[in-house]
């Protein structure tokens, strides 16, 4: 007698075979048994970069004739049957392994997608169908849109900028800002930090000294870091610094005038004598400018050589550029050596300066002040540029050598050696004169130019 039962799947003809009709129950064989699918591990959840392969693996015993699918859950897409794909997704493929008590199907995407991240759901169409599921996140590097975010900009000093910096990725990317020469960020006054935290930087009546490239730099954990660099340009008219505003120099020798720019965009700088031409390199002058740190800084220095009687007065030097113009104003005084009469005494005449009775000094300020106003973009650092100790030494030695005849210089004048006691008494004399001189110079600059070091 055979039988055959279906039991709701978990058994496929089931056959009893009775030898002697009812007796011996006992004796019996039943073949085909079929047990019920199952699953023996769980699905990995699974991290990846986008654009990288991945695979997903489910693991079934005793599958029998069932089939396993896998499925989007977020999608509520079909992607495959057993070895079949659905998807008309490329990227999607299925294999499987077999055991010995066990397969193992994989569900591979290659080049994966921000958008194929989700929960995967591995199903046996069993009568009442099992399923498992395993997730996939897929990380995704930041990225900074330039549409969205600032570039280059150039703005007048004193205004209020806003750099913005836009970056997708998931997860979503912290965006912090930094000066590219590591440099702190000043938001106001008041406020000055390392770095900053923001999709946006604000800085308030911005500076020159705020001037340089600022880091957009965007991270999420997923490598690689990604950075853009914005350069900000602050414009403004140009600024002058004179060290020395007055400044003497004996006959004979070279003196270095100088001033110290600050302009942006960069200014043309040039010297003229007063109201005269462009002063360019030549036998008589040497022309110098020197880029400074930072670079919207210049420093300016005109060499006049072998200074003569023909070379003392105004020197101006010239800053311009698109937001401004600005001079400065030094005087150059000559000295010379006392010169003898025909007599055989000595005399000692002022050549400092230019006309009348109150030229023992600088000149005649009060004219230089009338003519030449100070700008206001102008700074004077000191009025007086007195020249070094050895300069002074080697002057009065030239003095001392023509006065007594021991001098090797052409022109030197030669007296007799009766003579020799009064040439050092006038020597004496004269030098004795210089700090009486000095200080003439010094009221009279001072009562001129009212200045802070008087």
């Amino acid at each position: 007698m055979r039988l055959e039962s279906l039991l709701v799947g978990m058994w496929r003809n089931c056959v009893i075979i009775f030898p002697n009709g009812f007796a011996n129950v006992n004796a019996w064989d039943c073949y085909s048994v079929v047990e019920e699918p199952e699953f023996t591990e769980y699905i990995e959840n699974v991290t990846v970069p986008a654009g990288r392969n991945v695979k997903l693996g489910c693991s079934v015993k005793n599958l029998g004739s069932y089939k396993v699918a896998w499925m989007h859950f977020e999608q509520s897409a079909i992607l495959t049957v057993h070895n079949h794909v659905i998807t008309r997704n490329p990227r999607i493929s299925v294999t499987h392994d077999k055991h010995d008590r066990h397969r193992t199907w994989y569900l591979h995407i290659n080049n994966v997608h921000e958008e194929d991240k989700g929960r995967y759901m591995c199903q046996i169409n069993t009568v009442t169908a099992k399923t498992q599921f395993g997730y996939l996140n897929v990380v995704v590097p930041p990225n900074i849109d330039d549409s969205l975010s600032s570039s280059d900009v150039i703005v007048r000093e004193g205004a209020n900028i806003s750099l913005r910096c836009r970056a997708s990725g998931s997860p979503r990317p912290i965006i912090k800002w930094k000066r590219d020469d590591n440099s702190r960020i000043a938001i106001n006054k008041n406020h000055i930090v390392n770095e900053w935290e923001g999709d946006t930087l604000e800085i308030t009546r911005i500076s020159r000294l705020d001037m340089g490239a600022y880091l957009c730099i965007a991270s999420n954990g997923v490598p690689p870091t990604v950075s853009k660099r914005i350069k900000v340009s602050v414009d403004f008219p140009p600024m002058l610094l004179i060290p020395h505003q007055l400044v003497g120099a004996p006959e004979g020798f070279n003196v270095t005038i100088e001033c110290f720019t600050e302009a942006h965009p960069t200014s043309l700088n040039y010297w003229t004598r007063g109201e005269g031409p462009i002063i360019h390199d030549s036998y008589k002058y040497k022309v110098e400018s020197s880029v400074g740190v930072p670079a919207y800084k210049t420093h300016m220095k005109l060499t006049i050589i072998n200074v003569g009687s023909g070379d003392d007065g105004i020197y101006k030097c010239v800053a311009k550029n698109p937001r401004g113009e600005t001079d400065g104003i030094i005087r150059l005084y000559v000295s010379y050596p006392p010169t003898t009469a025909s007599s055989g005494l000595y005399t000692s005449e002022s050549h400092w300066g230019e006309g009348g009775s109150n030229n023992i000094g600088y000149g005649n300020s009060d004219a230089t002040r009338s003519n030449y106003g100070q700008d206001k973009n102008t700074r004077y650092q000191s009025n007086l540029n007195e020249i070094g100790l050895s300069e002074q030494k080697s002057f009065l030695d030239k003095t001392q050598n023509a006065i007594t005849g021991n001098g090797n210089s052409p022109g030197a004048a030669v007296v007799s050696s009766a003579d020799s006691d009064a040439n050092c008494a006038v020597a004496i004399a004269w030098l004795a004169l210089l700090p009486t001189l000095l200080i003439a110079v010094r009221g009279e600059v001072c009562a001129s130019f009212s200045l802070s070091i008087c």
